[in-house]
């Protein structure tokens, strides 16, 4: 871990609201069996933990969940979308490579000055570096109101024969207003590092691999992924980047009222839990039910504990994840009610 990885906010800055959209089709792991994929219900739910994952409907976007999820994020937090100074989301799913899908938000939310600011590929850790990007901006005295989306369609990328990442992967969005805060709550630390990999990619689409008729039909378009090296990264940097987070906030992990690891397999989480000598029930648990839905995952797990009234003024929270490329990171977090 090199010394600028970890840090302490300059001015107190904290989640106001938090808000979620979960699709209302629910797949469970009978029906992927059913349409033919080489797997079972067992099968998937030993290995993953998973027993069923929403998809978004035909016709629906990543762009409509962000919405719906903000306006519940926007109301919580009792702010008008007139009032965001900026709009950040992150999701590699966007409705299309351009325009911009925080540009789109923006519009259909009458955000009319908020600064539109898209993270297209830190993937599942996208919630984290949404939210170290926030605190960042709101070190600027002339911000007060940034709103942080973690959306994905993942069931648009995800090849349908393949059960390595189909019984993985759902659909959802997250949303939280961050503003500036009482001394002493919000954000206490943040720690993030990376290391190249290629292990979880989406091939085509890009310069290296351009789309084409032969990339389509090869389904270098889907999501590939490596299930032992994203375990192996997972249950390595998570538990030590909450180490790190904790020693750069004066914390020790056995203060911690609440863990909010990203929700990728459920034996992963277990895994970071035992790692760091804590009870699972101190850690939100949604895969089980939504499966991973990438960058929204860390605010389902928020929104739980902030809108459904498990977190107390004062508890102490950390936020950590990974994802493909590899990133990762974690946020220390006093709440404040």
């Amino acid at each position: 871990m090199t010394e600028h990885t970890t840090g302490r906010p300059g001015v107190p800055v904290g989640i106001t609201g938090t808000g979620v959209h979960v699709p209302e089709r629910v797949v469970t792991n009978d029906e992927l069996v059913r349409t033919g994929l080489d797997t079972s219900d067992s099968w998937i739910t030993e290995r993953t933990g998973i027993r069923e994952r929403r998809f978004l409907p035909s016709g629906r976007t990543t762009s409509d969940m962000c919405v719906a999820a903000a306006e519940e994020a926007l109301r919580e937090a009792g702010v008008g979308a007139a009032r965001l100074d900026a709009i950040i989301i992150s999701t590699f799913t966007h409705d299309q490579p351009l325009p911009s899908t925080a540009l789109m938000v923006k519009e259909r939310l009458g955000a009319h000055r908020a600064l539109p600011l898209d993270l297209n590929q830190a993937a599942c850790a996208g919630g984290v570096y949404g939210l170290w990007l926030a605190a960042h901006l709101l070190h600027n005295e002339a911000l007060e109101n940034v709103l942080v989306i973690g959306a994905e369609c993942l069931s648009r990328v995800t090849d349908p024969r393949d059960r390595g990442t189909r019984v993985f992967f759902g659909d959802a969005a997250g949303a939280a207003v961050v503003a500036r805060t009482r001394p002493g709550h919000g954000l206490l630390a943040w720690h993030a590092d990376s290391k190249l990999s290629h292990s979880v990619e989406i091939p085509a689409g890009g310069s290296r691999l351009p789309a084409s008729p032969e990339t389509a039909a090869a389904g270098e378009h889907f999501l590939k992924m490596d299930g032992r090296v994203v375990w192996k990264e997972a249950t390595e940097h998570l538990p030590d980047s909450v180490r790190a987070v904790l020693d750069a906030a004066g914390h020790a992990v056995d203060e911690v009222d609440h863990f909010v690891f990203h929700q990728a397999n459920l034996n992963i989480i277990k895994e970071a839990m035992r790692e760091l000598g804590q009870p699972l029930d101190r850690a939100v648990i949604s895969v089980d039910r939504l499966g991973n839905t990438g960058a929204a995952t860390v605010f389902l797990g928020l929104h739980e504990l902030m809108a459904g009234g498990r977190a107390r003024s004062g508890d102490l929270i950390v936020v950590s994840a990974i994802g493909a490329g590899f990133l990762w990171g974690s946020l220390c977090l006093r709440h404040l009610n």
